[in-house]
């Protein structure tokens, strides 16, 4: 028994990177780790256990999904704003190493295409063996991770300069934010810049549109602290940014850029707005 706790160990970091990405919960991620090792035990031998848990894993993790899929359980939950201390240091250490916006896209996937995606282009399993976790032929099975995957790895009318150089506006616009430093946010907002918002986004009271660069500034360092939880994305074809303090989306920002400035923003935070959003991975 000591022999097999020990080589489940082994195997648990990356189990639980796994469950994370195909399920953006840590707990429902260490939930599934757990009930494999549960079921481990209840077997009498296993000839390749690195591939016996990773499949095991995958179908707890698929019963999940489809479970939530039952409930309507909405992908793009909008959930209040955590306090700085309020995640596990494993979960939001865990959400920057994969990647915020890669957790909302994912999100937005159905249960099957979500594995099929997470196990065979972030963990490089052949699709012989995915194949039997979704109960689908190999052909299936690559089906679905091709279709999840030109879901997740969008384009953009764009021309590739112009995308280019609005990643860069919405990158240095997303620093200047987390830094809350007021000349920097000056200097990358238009001086007539206009930043409109959803009223579930702000506190109450609080006007809907600003205008004027030192205005709109002040605005957005106080969106500063929801600033660590973002990401530049594609955000319906254009460069925007995604906020998304656990994964799951809680603001969307649809950003203009006019040359080297950012012309105008919108904070999203309504609910039905922000599911009828299609947001895709940038690059």
């Amino acid at each position: 028994m000591d022999e097999l706790a020990g080589a489940f160990e082994a195997e648990r970091g990356r189990l639980r990177g796994l469950a994370f990405r195909m399920l953006g919960s840590l707990t429902e991620a260490d939930d599934a780790v757990q009930e494999a090792w549960l079921r481990l035990n209840r077997v009498d031998s296993v000839d390749n256990l690195a591939a016996w848990l990773t499949t095991v894993v995958s179908r707890v993790c698929l019963d999940v999904l489809r479970s939530r899929k039952a409930r309507r359980e909405d992908p793009f939950e909008v959930l209040p704003e955590p306090a700085a201390d309020a995640d596990p240091a494993g979960e939001v250490e865990l959400a920057d190493s994969v990647g915020r916006a890669l957790l909302v896209v994912l999100d937005a996937l159905g249960p099957a295409e979500r594995i099929a995606f997470v196990l065979h282009d972030l963990f490089a399993v052949p699709f012989e063996r995915i194949a039997p976790v979704l109960d689908r032929t190999p052909v299936a099975a690559k089906k679905l991770a091709s279709r999840a995957r030109q879901r997740v790895r969008g384009t953009s009318p764009l021309p590739p300069a112009d995308l280019a150089r609005h990643r860069r506006v919405v990158d240095a616009f997303l620093a200047a934010a987390r830094g809350g430093d007021l000349g920097e946010l000056l200097d990358v907002l238009a001086p007539d810049v206009v930043r409109r918002a959803d009223a579930a986004a702000l506190p109450v009271g609080a006007a809907l549109e600003v205008r004027g660069a030192r205005a709109v500034a002040r605005e957005t360092q106080v969106f500063g602290k929801r600033a660590h939880f973002a990401e530049a994305a594609l955000v319906d074809g254009a460069v925007g940014v995604v906020v998304a303090p656990r994964g799951r989306l809680l603001l969307a920002l649809a950003v203009a850029v006019e040359g080297e400035r950012v012309a105008a923003y919108e904070v999203i935070a309504d609910p039905a707005r922000l599911a009828a959003l299609h947001v895709t991975l940038l690059g």
